[in-house]
């Protein structure tokens, strides 16, 4: 007989996968102190957190020729000179401002009670997406991570970060294989998830470059108590 605890939180799923910037953590302070960092070098003028918050989830690069084309035009050269300078900065103070979204620690918890394993699937540097989450203490909360660069380096080429199904799949065989899900908050995670085959559960508090109903989610969630019956639901 389950347990009260494993009662109300019993789904069929074995894997839950959650993208990092701006599903899990927000991490919309350092990423945008991160891109201001660069485009002070330029003297270019700086962005809000608000500003930079739709550039997020491609990965760094995407994200700074996003902040370039919109402070004046973003040139091969120049953005190959910022880039790395950037991301020196950004790994140095990873953690100054970025907190898990409420509820999603919480979230894990509901999710550990019957036995589902938990992973991050990010487009982030996988030695960035590690370091920031040893730093918050959340690392072994979940059963894998899987970086936008992981999968290069396994598949020994270029391309394989989300939207490709590639990390979705390297997750659920890291994860001991069973019927995944995966949470997301950008058309990246979601066609990744659908690239893979696997439900797909969208946040609409994340790092939206759209419509979070354009996305077309399989569910959308407003906040992380919902996730649990969301699972439900998909099941």
């Amino acid at each position: 007989m389950l347990s009260g605890a494993a009662f109300m939180t019993k789904i069929s799923f074995d894997i839950v996968g959650f993208d990092l910037d701006g599903t899990f953590l927000d991490t919309s302070g350092d990423l945008a102190a991160s891109v201001n960092y660069a485009l002070g070098l330029a003297g270019r003028p700086l962005l809000t957190v608000e500003q930079v918050k739709p550039m997020i989830g491609g990965g760094g690069k995407h994200m700074l020729t996003l902040a370039m084309e919109a402070t004046g035009g973003c040139e091969p050269e120049e953005l190959n000179r910022l880039h790395p300078l950037m991301l020196d900065y950004y790994e140095t103070h990873i953690s100054v401002h970025t907190l898990p979204f409420p509820g999603a620690v919480a979230a894990l918890g509901q999710l550990d009670a019957p036995g589902v394993k938990s992973a991050i699937v990010t487009n982030k540097r996988e030695s960035f997406a590690r370091k920031l989450l040893t730093e918050l203490d959340l690392i072994n909360r979940f059963a894998t991570l899987i970086g936008g660069d992981t999968m290069d380096r396994i598949m020994g080429g270029k391309g394989f970060s989300k939207p490709h199904r590639a990390p979705i799949d390297e997750m659920i065989r890291r994860c001991g294989g069973g019927r995944a899900a995966f949470v997301g908050d950008s058309i990246y995670d979601i066609m990744a998830a659908k690239n893979a085959g696997i439900p797909n559960i969208a946040v609409s508090f994340g790092f939206l470059m759209q419509p979070v109903e354009e996305l077309e989610a399989d569910i959308v969630i407003d906040r992380y108590d919902e996730l649990i019956p969301a699972l439900r639901r998909l099941g």
